[in-house]
């Protein structure tokens, strides 16, 4: 398949030389190629060329011939980039939402029509966090008659001497200074930034952590896909404490941009691993937790799941200098356009997904090096 990846950052690049390695011809676009060269190596056979993502023609002009498009950008620009794909009339792909349409449901459901007369598919929020949370979700609910709740639990953590995120500046802006979506009692609220706090106990090595709202894109895709009553995403660990202690001390703004100082630029392999070999970053961890709550027969049942990521320290030894988070992100896009619906014309969250492909994402994803678990706990009938 001929892929065009637009934005070619830590997930993005890592992507790109995952789907060369799948057998596809791929090409990457970014405002800034050179940049983008130092993210793909300087051995690469992938080309790079100049793209403004806030302009769709540049965009059409760079994907022309394209069949797929893959969005790694910032999710503020997916209006945009998803009307190039419609242009040139590729498939969709990308790992994030924003809102930008209505609070409660993501902007691409606005284009399902044309995606549908074009006879294109788009699968989107196809990451880690979200995409396969989405797809324990499903998972969960397939083995309960009915889904009463549903939680999504989340833990970053960085060992550095400064300042180190694992997502993109703008993406941890983002996701400090966005309202949280609820739902609860089949509605959608706005929760509390930061609120709502509780102690989750994570699997080992983690252990308990205190988790707090966070604006996650599950919350508003799984509950029109999946009946349910209630369902909310809380993260925790170092990275989000630190986020959440700037907020209360009122350095976390919309008014505002993100603070160089703060919100560090995205750290190339190479600067990763200087930092390593100085000492100045230690590790770095990322996992996921999704709980779901329902009914199997006449007796309450809890279905867990448990996801652990490869530490930035068990990645070194593989040879990658990438973030946990970036490289579980780019590992479940690649795998999710393994498993593309093709003949499946539409806008589609990972959890509404034909249950042969969630199920072929799964079983890839264990294979590709995610650690996932299952338990299920199953309690006695209540009395009326």
């Amino acid at each position: 398949m001929r892929i065009f990846v637009l934005g070619v950052g830590a997930t993005g690049s890592y992507l790109a030389k995952l789907l060369l390695r799948q057998g596809h011809r791929v090409t990457c676009g970014d405002r800034d190629p050179e940049r983008a060269r130092s993210f793909l190596g300087a051995r690469t056979p992938i080309p790079v060329v100049p793209v403004n993502a806030r302009d769709v023609w540049s965009i059409v002009k760079a994907a022309r011939g394209a069949q797929l498009l893959v969005n790694a950008c910032p999710p503020v620009l997916n209006r945009i980039i998803v009307r190039a794909a419609l242009r040139v009339r590729a498939h969709y792909l990308d790992t994030a939402a924003h809102y930008t349409a209505h609070p409660y449901k993501v902007e691409h459901l606005t284009f399902a029509k044309s995606f549908e007369s074009k006879h294109r598919a788009a699968v989107i929020t196809a990451g880690v966090a979200p995409g396969l949370t989405n797809l324990l979700i499903a998972a969960g609910a397939d083995l309960l008659d009915t889904v009463d709740t549903v939680k999504v639990r989340l833990y970053e953590s960085t060992d550095a001497d400064g300042p180190f995120s694992q997502w993109s500046a703008e993406a941890s802006f983002d996701e400090a200074i966005a309202r949280p979506r609820v739902y609860s009692d089949r509605r959608f609220l706005l929760g509390r930034r930061f609120g709502e706090r509780e102690v989750f106990r994570f699997p080992p090595p983690i252990g308990p952590v205190s988790v707090v709202l966070a604006a996650q894109d599950e919350v508003v895709t799984a509950p029109y896909v999946i009946p349910m009553r209630s369902m909310d995403a809380k993260f925790g660990g170092s990275d989000i404490d630190r986020l959440r202690r700037w907020y209360r001390q009122g350095k976390l703004r919309k008014s505002r941009r993100p603070v160089a100082s703060r919100f560090t630029p995205t750290a190339t392999p190479r600067i990763v691993r200087r930092l390593l070999k100085k000492g100045m970053l230690s590790n770095a961890h990322f996992a996921a937790s999704v709980i779901v709550d329902g009914m199997k027969g006449e007796r309450p049942t809890t279905v867990r799941w448990d996801v652990t990521i490869p530490s930035l320290f068990q990645l070194r030894r593989e040879g990658l200098h990438s973030s946990p988070i970036a490289w579980a992100t780019a590992q479940m896009a690649a795998l999710f356009i393994k498993q593309f619906p093709r003949n499946c014309p539409g806008v589609h969250p990972p959890e509404s997904l034909p249950a042969d492909c969630r199920r072929a994402l799964l079983r890839d994803a264990r294979a590709r090096g995610f650690r996932i678990t299952k338990r299920i706990t199953s309690r006695a009938p209540q009395d009326d």
